[in-house]
């Protein structure tokens, strides 16, 4: 006989969508090797999600709940367990993102989370740790949902000049990612500036840092070091973090001036042709 591993589904979102994976596909009268014909997927990737020890993607949620009826549980599942899969330190601060109305970001080392490629999110969280790679990049890129709503948050990002210079993953990553910051200054909700090296002095020099406003909350300064995120609605802390945006924003090159400089970083620094780079495109 098989032993089936019972799971405690108040143990976590993913030991809870296992569970209820399980139910639904017994009282479809389905095998693992069935469900995962019918889904696109092997019996092993099915059964290693029922016992949480795999973590589900949005599309393949999608595609359960057309195969066994379930009236989008697991599309809506799904979004929580990828939210559990991101550092706990910093769960509070992506569940504050997603209701936020502004957004408002300053980075000064990295691109911005919500408007990463896949690759470059790949590269920045495979650094130290490769352990479950796969998923955190997937809760990462979930995040990146509240810009695709029907009313998405006003998104304003301004980023460093030597983010863009700031090689991470390979030469075929950093163009992909640079040609996707030009792709999102079409939006009409999202804009990115850039606060070029002759801006000299800032008042963004003590590091990177987010502000959250909301219609109906108290607004949010959101700072991190190495090891923790830290999130306050103090309200002489916003004020001060809104002066110094407010000072960045400023210094910075114009929306389209800032497009005009990443095309150029993207032709110079990282070549017209990734796949002759001298690297592989991830």
């Amino acid at each position: 006989m098989v032993h089936i591993r019972e799971l405690d589904p108040s143990g976590s979102p993913l030991a809870y969508y296992g569970y209820e994976l399980r139910r639904a596909r017994e009282a479809a009268g389905l095998t693992q090797g069935q469900l995962g014909s019918i889904v696109f997927c092997t019996g092993s990737l099915i059964g290693q999600i029922e016992t949480a020890s795999k973590v589900p993607q949005r599309e393949l949620s999608e595609r359960l709940d057309a195969a066994l009826g379930t009236g989008g549980l697991f599309s809506r599942l799904v979004g929580l367990v990828l939210r559990s899969q991101l550092p706990s330190w910093f769960q509070p601060y992506a569940e504050m993102e997603a209701k936020a109305s502004y957004v408002s970001s300053f980075q000064a080392l990295l691109i911005d989370g919500l408007i990463q490629t896949e690759a470059y999110a790949r590269a920045v969280l495979g650094i130290r740790d490769g352990g479950d790679l796969d998923a955190r990049v997937a809760a990462r890129l979930d995040r990146q949902r509240i810009l695709e709503r029907e009313h998405p948050p006003v998104c304003w990002v301004v980023l460093s000049e030597a983010v863009l210079h700031q090689e991470v993953g390979s030469r075929g990553v950093m163009r992909e990612q640079l040609a996707h910051l030009l792709a999102l200054q079409k939006r009409t909700w999202l804009d990115i500036q850039v606060l070029p090296f002759t801006a000299g002095a800032h008042t963004g020099l003590m590091g990177s840092f987010c502000l959250l406003r909301f219609d109906k909350e108290p607004d949010i300064v959101y700072t991190e070091d190495f090891v923790q995120g830290h999130m306050t609605a103090n309200p002489e802390a916003f004020k001060e973090g809104s002066v110094r945006y407010d000072h960045l924003q400023a210094a910075a090159l114009s929306p389209h001036d800032s497009a005009a400089l990443i095309a150029r970083v993207m032709e110079e620094r990282y070549g017209t042709d990734p796949r002759h780079d001298g690297h592989d495109v991830a």
